[in-house]
């Protein structure tokens, strides 16, 4: 989840238009498409097995004041606390921010090609082990957490997170296993116009249950298998209804920056960050705060980073701030963080492949569409679809995306183009066979009907 810092406020906001033009700015020519890739994963005692906790000195601060110390990233504060770290002004490396429950995660910067995306990946993680060791710390890269009780799971120090802890069990089952027990990879897309966004938020929406079902890797619950291939997924179809899911209205005529703002103003808030602390406006609407109605800041108007702010407290599978974010996939090792840029750069950065994933999508309804995502967590690829199964479209997607990688040729020293990280990918619809049923299969097999080999095997 995002993290902010203080900086100089901008201007109040009078008008709708507004919030609606602040998305429209993130409108770029294709040559300024970039790749922003974000991952997450959890941190354990590779000793015990148990989480880590915040404080002490082989903590979850003691690991970043030792990338701090050691590879000279930049604190960010909130209080006493470190919550995030930054590079210095011009240096490449992204943000390292923290989940709420200690999931350690990389926002990446944005990147032209995926042999960039593999490097700042591989860098990342040589950086967090070569801290992580000395300190007993491990990184274990599946979706949701394998055996910590929820009371197990350590809190760490932000304040927004305490905002969230109070509401979201007021308006869903699974708010709090989302926020302290499951771990994402996503990634951040361009649009070049708002006709291309209309395409690109179809197409992604459309096959994002794919995505969960070809990334799917939390099939445990408390050392158990849970009965899904990915919980994680399934955990954000009972988290809050009103700020999730598949978005029915983006297929509908009239789709535009404008009804995505009107569906964003909609959403109940979470917080109003003032001064270097959080406001507690949760439930209230942005549009109170507009009209300078907010109860909390009675007179006050919303800035453009408080819009900003509130459009990350959106979480449907698709989410559009200037950019598209891809969420629907479960954290996984090297291969999967670097492989699920690649499937969607191949199907949204080509103009042939687009065209193509459309053809795919454009006859499926809304009723398709929401079975889809309702039958993946449990399902995964064998989910039955249209006749056919969600394998048959996974491999007609991993197809598409190959060739339009093809297509933007863009080579790594070796003269490989990006079709390399798509290789796990092609791996898995080939046999059919998720990671969470890997998984599975090696908890019934030589693992004994034991997640401590996972520490193992799905480690960093």
């Amino acid at each position: 989840m995002s993290t902010r810092e203080d900086s100089a406020p901008s201007a109040p906001v009078g008008t709708r238009e507004e919030l609606v033009g602040w998305i429209a700015d993130g409108c770029k020519p294709a040559e300024g498409w970039r790749i922003g890739t974000e991952h997450e994963k959890f941190l354990f005692y590779t000793e015990s097995l148990r989480p880590v906790p915040y404080a002490g000195p082989k903590g979850v601060r003691a690991l970043m004041e030792g990338l701090i110390r050691e590879f000279g990233w930049q604190p960010i504060m909130e209080g006493d606390n470190i919550i995030a770290l930054k590079r210095e002004k011009g240096e490449p490396g992204g943000t390292v921010s923290l989940e709420p429950g200690g999931q350690f995660e990389l926002s990446g910067d944005p990147l032209v090609t995926l042999h960039q995306v593999a490097d700042e990946t591989e860098q990342h993680l040589d950086q967090c082990r070569a801290v992580g060791g000395p300190l007993g710390i491990g990184f274990l890269g599946v979706g949701f957490s394998p055996d910590w009780t929820l009371d197990e799971t350590p809190r760490m120090p932000k304040q927004r997170y305490g905002v969230m802890t109070r509401y979201m069990p007021q308006v869903g089952k699974r708010g709090l296993d989302m926020m302290y027990r499951t771990a994402t990879i996503q990634v951040n897309l361009d649009f070049g116009s708002e006709a291309d966004m209309v395409k690109k938020f179809r197409v992604s929406l459309a096959l994002q249950p794919i995505a969960t079902a070809i990334f799917a890797s939390s099939p445990f619950t408390e050392g158990k298998p849970n009965g899904f291939l990915s919980l994680r997924s399934e955990v954000w179809r009972d988290t809050d209804p009103n700020r999730t899911g598949m978005l029915p209205f983006v297929f509908e005529p009239g789709m535009s920056f404008e009804r995505y703002a009107d569906y964003a103003l909609d959403v109940p808030m979470y917080f109003v960050y003032r001064d270097g602390r959080y406001i507690d406006a949760a439930g209230a609407s942005f549009r109170d705060f507009l009209a300078g109605k907010l109860p909390q800041l009675p007179g006050v108007r919303p800035t453009l980073d408080d819009w900003s702010d509130h459009l990350t407290t959106l979480f449907p599978e698709v989410r559009m701030k200037r950019f598209l974010e891809m969420r629907g996939a479960d954290g996984g090792r090297w291969r999967r963080i670097c492989a699920l840029p690649a499937f969607w750069t191949g199907l949204l950065y080509d103009g042939t492949a687009l065209d193509a994933a459309w053809d795919l999508v454009k006859g499926w309804s809304a009723e398709d569409r929401q079975a889809l995502r309702n039958a993946v967590p449990k399902q995964g690829l064998r989910a039955p679809f249209r006749g056919g199964s969600v394998l048959d479209v996974a491999r007609q997607a991993v197809a598409i995306a190959q060739q339009g990688l093809a297509r933007r040729a863009q080579l790594d020293a070796s003269g490989r183009d990006e079709r390399i990280y798509l290789e796990p990918l092609a791996q898995i619809v080939a046999e059919g066979i998720s990671p969470a049923e890997e998984i599975l299969a090696r908890y019934n097999g030589p693992w004994k009907g034991s997640t401590k080999p996972l520490y193992i095997d799905y480690a960093f």
